[in-house]
């Protein structure tokens, strides 16, 4: 037996695994079962390349919990240690043995999968365990070694009779740690963590319904057997080429990663990409409200099927978070707890990369399938929208298949947007005025105007559409966006013809003094205008870009016009052409006063702005009026 000093450049390195290198106890687990897989494909590899003669076969790698004796096993039948090797790659911390074998092998082992990061991967086992041993039997024809620490620098190495090829470790589980001597715990994290890992995992074991046979009786009970619990699939969907999967096989995957999740997918993108990066992984477009909080199922991180984490903020756009999927590259840099992402060029590669291929992958769908597309555009318009706001290149790509849909349901890109309204919604100035509605029931008043004229009105009433038309305004030529009930429909799109007042300029000097007496001034601006007889007699407005700002503000944004905290003000239009308004510039001031009420009443109730007291004082006024 052999004793020593372990190689690292502290005077103890285990207060520092445990206290600052990793934040997540349970990642050693992670660490250990990733040791384990770079072992198994190690020999994979070799035996690939016909460096040895030793069978690879079917190996697995198995956890078994002791919890009488408080260990854990975790058992491999991969390319094994030396004596020596131990001595190298565990003593000697600074070394990585899968640095050094990638080195070696760096031509031929470039796809074999190696994870790498060996060396302080394998003192994690330190967080939750106070004594470690490592009994291992190199591929070569030399006997097996006995590795002991009792997290101190001090170890003992010595020979061991293990007979089979690999290595098994065995933490002695500290006492407040015993949470990892727990099946279910242990069965958690492997489904966390290594779930898609490439080299079969077992855990414990599970009983198996054997087939019957066609000619047996149909109430003979079916045969059981205890076969091993595998507990991942080796073979993800996203390892595969998009040739060799269908439809069904994308949607088989989705569950497999969402067990929960019962809706299907509205569409897949297949990312596979081998210079000047590797990526692979699977997006999917889930259905998607108008609500922008972030959704339990997240995009899920991984480096050659090891999960790192679904925190994917600067892999994956910020706008692309609200999809879900899977993301393989074993080029993004991590820490050696693979937990948080450190930005560096490779990872702005990857993030413009995922934008192109999400755009392009909308493109197509659009081409090939408009009214297909057309029916899911609200299910996908959040991301599509955000993405348009938020990426510049994004937003250059959407504009051949981004969708803006009118209250009548059809579906317009912006270039025939731009044709069928150009003629009838340009105004006098020559500027090309859009219409919005953000709802259909509260504006339907102003929508209907707006339609007698011929002028179409879009319905955008996602939560980011104030910020996104204002970039829209700024990206094109001289274009507004004005939503329906920002103002009275002449006044939406000025044209050159503009309706004369019955009224003299005395009387609407008089009407305005006598409506400023009854409407309350803190929420309302009178203003005259000569419209349409048949028009309402009162509109209550609200200033477009009053309005806008204080949406921004609300969503995030526009704060610096200081809206935030503005009492709601609106514009209450009088149309000096209507016969009301003739009447109540001629009745005596107590008549006058009821019927402005009454009539700003009945405008507030149009809009949804009569509510509790006011609503129950208005409804018992009317029926006395009745009476």
């Amino acid at each position: 037996m052999a004793t020593g000093k372990i190689n690292v450049s502290v005077e103890n390195i285990f207060p520092l695994i445990k206290k600052f290198l990793y934040s997540d106890h349970e990642i050693f687990l992670r660490e250990l079962i990733s040791n384990a897989t770079d072992a198994t494909l190690k020999l994979k590899h070799l035996t690939n390349i016909g460096e040895t003669d030793v069978e690879y076969g079917n190996p697995t790698i198995e956890v078994k919990i002791d919890k009488e004796n408080q260990k854990l096993h975790i058992i491999d039948h991969g390319i094994g240690m030396t004596k020596e090797e131990v001595e190298k790659y565990i003593n000697q911390v600074a070394f990585s043995g899968a640095e050094e074998f990638l080195e070696k092998y760096k031509d031929s082992a470039k796809d074999s999968g190696i994870i790498g990061h060996f060396g302080l991967g394998f003192y994690s086992a330190f967080m939750v365990a106070n004594k470690v041993e490592i009994i291992t039997k190199s591929y070569k024809d030399e006997p097996a070694a006995h590795w002991i620490c009792e997290g101190t620098t001090d170890f003992t190495i010595e020979e061991a009779d293990k007979k089979e090829r690999g290595s098994e470790v065995i933490l002695h589980i500290n006492d407040d740690e015993k949470e990892f001597l727990e099946e279910s715990k242990i069965g958690e994290l492997l489904s966390k963590y290594n779930k898609f890992m490439p080299v079969p995992i077992k855990f414990g074991t599970k009983e198996k319904e054997l087939p019957k046979a066609e000619d047996a009786p149909e109430d003979e009970e079916a045969k059981k057997v205890t076969v091993d619990n595998i507990i991942n699939n080796p073979n993800p969907a996203w390892t595969k080429q998009p040739t060799e999967l269908e439809d069904a096989d994308y949607k088989s995957f989705y569950r497999e990663l969402y067990p929960m999740q019962m809706e299907e997918p509205l569409f897949h993108i297949h990312l596979n990409v081998d210079y000047p990066f590797n990526l692979t992984g699977i997006l999917y477009f889930p259905k998607l409200s108008n609500n922008m909080t972030m959704q339990q199922d997240k995009i899920q991180l991984y480096q050659n099927q090891v999960f790192v984490t679904d925190n994917v903020e600067g892999i994956v756009p910020e706008f692309l978070t609200m999809l879900r999927g899977v993301i393989d590259s074993p080029d993004i840099p991590l820490n050696v707890s693979r937990s948080y992402l450190q930005a560096d060029g490779a990872v702005k590669k990857i993030s413009s990369y995922i934008t192109r291929k999400v755009a392009d992958k909308l493109k197509s769908l659009f081409n090939e399938n408009r009214e297909d597309f057309e029916k899911k555009w609200n299910d996908i318009k959040v991301v599509i929208e955000y993405g348009m706001l938020s990426e510049d290149k994004f937003f250059d790509k959407a504009d051949k298949f981004a969708l803006y849909p009118t209250v009548d349901g059809n579906y317009y890109t912006y270039d025939e947007l731009q044709e069928k309204i150009k003629d009838n919604q340009t105004d006098k100035d020559g500027k090309m005025v859009i219409l919005y509605a953000s709802n259909k029931d509260e504006q339907h008043s102003y929508i209907e105007a707006a339609k007698t004229k011929g002028y179409e009105v879009l319905l955008l009433d996602s939560p980011i559409v104030p910020h996104l038309i204002q970039k829209l305004e700024s990206s094109k030529e001289n274009i507004s966006f004005v939503r329906v009930d920002s103002d009275h429909i002449n006044n939406l799109i000025k044209k050159d013809e503009e309706e004369t007042s019955k009224l003299s300029e005395e009387e609407k000097e008089k009407l305005k003094t006598d409506f400023e007496k009854v409407v309350p001034k803190e929420k309302y601006t009178v203003q005259l205008e000569a419209m349409d007889s048949s028009a309402a007699p009162l509109i209550i407005t609200q200033p477009e870009f009053m309005r806008r700002m204080k949406e921004m503000q609300q969503t995030g944004g526009g704060g610096m016009f200081g809206m935030g905290n503005m009492p709601e003000m609106y514009n209450l239009v009088v149309n000096t052409n209507h016969s009301l308004i003739s009447t109540i510039l001629s009745s005596d001031e107590e008549a006058q006063g009821k019927l402005i009420k009454q009539s700003l009443d009945l405008a507030r109730l149009s809009q949804n702005l009569l509510k509790g007291e006011e609503l129950t004082s208005f409804v018992k006024r009317s029926f006395d009026m009745i009476k």
